[in-house]
């Protein structure tokens, strides 16, 4: 992999800059950033996100990862409107999308996700909401730490991880089957994998929590499952964060160490690029570093890594706080843009997501690289609640 690009070179020509790693060729650094859509009834993806995806690839993205989708785990879906990877009609629509952006000339992979505690079930009908209870490590959910009460859910078994274990071998085994460019296993968020590396949300004595390593156990015995499911060849991304959604504050390593001690076991385990998410991009990971969680996470396990976090934007916002009456959406904002594209091009890390801004405009990466900053489109309320 090269990524000695040249002092000299405009601070943006890195982002356009070809990427090559043993298991994955790109034509440029810009990935398009999972985004749940909530467009997928019955866990088939929406007949648009054909369209959607293939936009953002003819637009100038490298790579683009789907919004997360489901395994094959009765407790896995999150809400009931997002997408599975898994039975025949889910994956025949997801075929549906990769031939689209193939067509186009680009690269997909699925997300794969278990919600773990964050299950909501609200959507459900009887049919999908049966009568077990969300799992996690400790059966902590968000809601139960910050309301101090015992935990809603179920403590994860020796069966329960086994099966989950399972659920995503064979998503990335499908993805692999059908033709998909890799896969990207969801640990972050506050989500199931996430809520293992988490301590607040792992409270187990045994083997699967504790120390670092312990903690890490079951999220790199996933990875290790998978990258047994698909060989050595096919790529496998991790995604992973500090801030959980509705705790945006918390964080799964206070020091640079302990998070190396999180991340060596999935390394170890096969996996192929850590993708890193923060609220925003550009901003340290630890105090006395100017190192964001994506450059500690290459600099800690030698593996590349993504930077996603507010890219484009003017401000931070949630989709939430976006919808409710009165309040404004960010402006479009490059401010920070430069920054990070510097970051990038000392080598501290390798790829760089964009999320919401390509919501906004799917042209995004080539009116970046044909310098029309001012023909960006702001992200506006349409473009958070369609697959426009």
């Amino acid at each position: 992999m090269n990524t000695n690009i040249p002092a000299e070179s405009r601070t943006r020509d890195i982002l356009f800059a070809p990427f090559a790693t043993r298991s994955l060729t790109l034509p440029n650094r810009i990935v398009m950033s999972p985004m749940g859509r909530s467009y997928a009834p019955n866990g088939r993806p929406h007949g648009d996100y054909a369209s959607y995806f293939s936009r953002r690839v003819k637009g100038g993205v490298g790579l683009a990862i789907t919004g997360a989708a489901a395994v094959a785990h009765d407790l896995a879906d999150y809400d009931g409107t997002g997408p599975h990877f898994f039975g025949d009609d889910a994956l025949n629509g997801w075929v549906d999308v990769l031939t689209a952006v193939h067509a186009a000339g680009g690269k997909l992979m699925p997300q794969l996700w278990h919600t773990g505690m964050e299950r909501r079930t609200a959507h459900f009908g009887p049919e999908q909401l049966g009568d077990a209870r969300a799992i996690g490590p400790s059966g902590l959910s968000i809601e139960d730490l910050d309301a101090g009460r015992a935990p809603s859910g179920r403590v994860m078994d020796a069966d329960d991880i086994a099966s989950v274990i399972n659920a995503f071998a064979t998503a990335a085994r499908s993805a692999q089957e059908r033709g998909f460019d890799g896969v990207e296993v969801h640990a972050g968020h506050g989500f199931l994998l996430d809520q293992f590396l988490w301590s607040r949300t792992n409270r187990r004595q045994d083997g699967y929590g504790g120390s670092a390593e312990g903690r890490a156990r079951f999220p790199a015995e996933v990875v290790a499952a998978c990258r047994r499911a698909v060989g050595p060849d096919f790529p496998i991304l991790v995604r992973m964060s500090q801030f959980k959604i509705g705790a945006y504050e918390d964080e799964i390593a206070a020091t640079p160490d302990e998070l190396g001690r999180l991340l060596a076991p999935i390394a170890d385990a096969g996996a192929d690029i850590l993708h890193c998410s923060q609220r925003e991009a550009w901003a340290p990971a630890f105090a006395g570093s100017p190192l964001n969680l994506a450059g500690w996470a290459k600099r800690l396990t030698g593996l590349p890594s993504i930077a996603v976090g507010s890219i484009g934007l003017g401000g931070l916002f949630t989709e939430e706080e976006a919808a409710t009456p009165g309040a404004g959406l960010p402006p479009v904002s490059l401010a920070r843009l430069d920054d990070v594209c510097a970051m990038m091009a000392r080598g501290e890390f390798d790829l760089l997501a964009i999320g919401r801004s390509l919501l906004a405009d799917a042209d995004w990466p080539r009116k970046i690289r044909d310098g029309r900053d001012a023909e960006l489109n702001a992200i506006d309320l349409v473009a958070l609640t369609t697959l426009s």
